[in-house]
């Protein structure tokens, strides 16, 4: 997502006396930095909100499906980060899991939250190395490939990642815009079509799994315009190799305030869409009885490409994070079809704010 955290300021504020909040100036996120690997990679602890996030498909040998989610998010809280108490928490970290068995319609997903240091939980600066207890998600330069392992309460994931194409900076050369002023963006970028393999366990059973992924990593000091509520995100990794993505952010009513993407070929440059070449169209939706928001579980997307149909694979597939982000989304294994209803490939839906406004 974004795309995409959602941390709450005032939970960071109450962990601290209020004389300790530091008056630093803010970084900016600007157009024309060039990112460098592989230190962006790494932590940014300097900007207030930033994430990573694998989402994917997984098969295992009997051809049963699986979607799941790997997220970690850090926040930088008001608190000095010179502040002399070793129990300031000038930084907070998070972290969400998911799986979804789709021949048994049914969505699990964990969640954590820990302040940084004493062990519990840290992100290096110098590449992928985010830990919150004994979830962790670590990219390892020989290959290069990824390494996820996190134990659920009720699944378990022990994957592998392996890099196959070159890193995708969204937006213009990373610097994604999410509003009409420039000071609403990101420093984002994807690494889709990563071929997983490793082991997911349920209820005991563990089976060994393989299939296709998507990672973003996304860092911002301020991303979302006043009249934004929250916004729709799609990834996909397409059949013959392609990487997809499109998002919007939406007012109150239904409306789009801002919208983007991309789309890469196999072997090709990317292209980044404008803000007028992307409009999500609702078909179908699904009322959630837990909170009764009504999410589009399917839509038309229009991109320079065309017409394409986002479908999820499972309707059920909200996540109520209100114990760590403080947030409920709704963010699931969906297919791409063509506008012949030709499967194109796989990836994830993320939709955010239909419960309520998202606070960053």
């Amino acid at each position: 997502m974004d795309r995409r955290t959602w941390l709450v300021a005032t939970l960071s504020a109450a962990l601290v006396p209020p004389c300790s909040r530091a008056a630093a100036p803010a970084p900016r996120v600007r157009a024309g930095v060039a990112l460098r690997f592989p230190r962006d990679h790494g932590a940014h602890p300097e900007y207030r909100i930033e994430w990573w996030y694998m989402t994917g498909v997984l098969r295992s040998a009997e051809r049963r499906l699986y979607g799941f989610q790997v997220t970690f998010f850090r926040s930088r809280t008001q608190v000095d980060p010179q502040h002399p108490s070793r129990f300031a928490a000038s930084q907070l970290l998070f972290a969400h899991a998911a799986v979804t068995d789709v021949a048994a319609g049914r969505l699990m997903h964990d969640q954590r939250l820990a302040r940084a240091g004493f062990g519990v939980a840290a992100a290096a600066l110098e590449d992928t190395d985010v830990h919150l207890r004994d979830w962790q998600l670590r990219r390892e330069a020989v290959g290069p490939h990824y390494r996820a392992h996190l134990a659920a309460h009720e699944f378990t994931l022990d994957l592998r990642a392996d890099e196959t194409q070159p890193v995708l900076l969204q937006g213009d050369a990373g610097y994604s815009r999410k509003g009409p002023e420039p000071e609403q963006a990101s420093y984002y970028y994807s690494k889709p079509q990563l071929a997983v393999h490793g082991e997911l366990s349920l209820g005991g059973h563990r089976q060994a799994v393989q299939g296709r992924a998507w990672l973003d990593h996304e860092w911002s000091e301020a991303l979302m315009h006043p009249e934004a509520v929250g916004w729709d995100w799609i990834g996909m990794n397409l059949d013959d190799g392609a990487a997809l993505t499109a998002f919007q952010l939406r007012r109150r009513d239904g409306t789009a305030l801002w919208a983007g993407g991309s789309y890469r070929a196999a072997s090709r440059e990317a292209r980044a869409f404008a803000v007028h070449e992307v409009r999500f169209v609702p078909q179908r939706w699904w009322r959630s009885p837990l909170t009764g928001a009504h999410y589009p579980v399917e839509w038309w997307v229009e991109t320079p490409l065309g017409r394409h149909r986002v479908r999820a694979r499972v309707d059920a597939q909200e996540l109520d994070s209100r114990a760590s982000t403080g947030a409920v989304y709704w963010e699931g294994l969906s297919e791409l079809l063509g506008a012949d209803g030709r499967r194109l490939g796989h990836g994830y839906l993320e939709m955010t704010g239909y419960v309520d406004r998202l606070r960053l």
